[in-house]
């Protein structure tokens, strides 16, 4: 099933993207076999694998419009695609700096600009992919870790609630204790 999702990524152009280390299609790909090793759903391992396919305010390279959701639903699945879709559309500078500030932040959606709240499922989703994510470009790139290092802890630091147990320690072992 892997091999048929990335087969899919090539074809919608992932390899023709350069990411912070490498490919886009690598750093997926990486951020997929992470969520995987942490045990995740399978879910949350395949929105891991297309998590960047609509662009984010991150990363603004957009591999297929989000009006074309139906499409990357058909590929992934309804969930991941969910998954994959509150991930791409995550307005962060309106939305992180709410995570565990308040009990029940508002998400707005960059793409649109409506604000809801997202379901506890949907957060924990939400925050274990972004740690994966952040992770997976900060092994072994000490440069990004310098930059990025201290605001990263911090956002961890207002994740611990959602994040697995295994997310923290993967986090102690690049960042220090959260």
């Amino acid at each position: 099933m892997k091999e048929k999702l990335i087969s899919q990524l090539i074809d919608i152009g992932a390899s023709g993207f350069e990411h912070l280390n490498g490919s886009l299609l690598k750093h997926l790909e990486g951020t997929y076999m992470l969520l995987q090793s942490w045990g995740a759903s399978n879910d949350l391992c395949i929105a891991g694998l297309y998590h960047a396919v609509y662009g984010t305010s991150g990363f603004g390279e957009v591999l297929v419009s989000e009006s074309h959701r139906d499409k990357i639903n058909r590929i992934i699945g309804k969930k991941p695609e969910e998954i994959t879709y509150i991930y791409c559309a995550c307005d962060r500078d309106f939305f992180w700096p709410q995570i565990w500030r308040k009990d029940n932040p508002v998400f707005r959606d960059r793409f649109t600009g409506q604000e809801t709240h997202l379901s506890l499922e949907d957060l924990q989703y939400f925050c274990e992919l972004t740690v994966a994510n952040e992770l997976e470009i900060a092994r072994g790139n000490n440069n990004f870790i310098i930059q990025y290092g201290q605001s990263l802890s911090d956002l961890f630091q207002r994740m611990k609630p959602y994040i697995s147990t295994t997310a923290i320690n993967s986090i102690t072992d690049i960042f220090g204790e959260i």
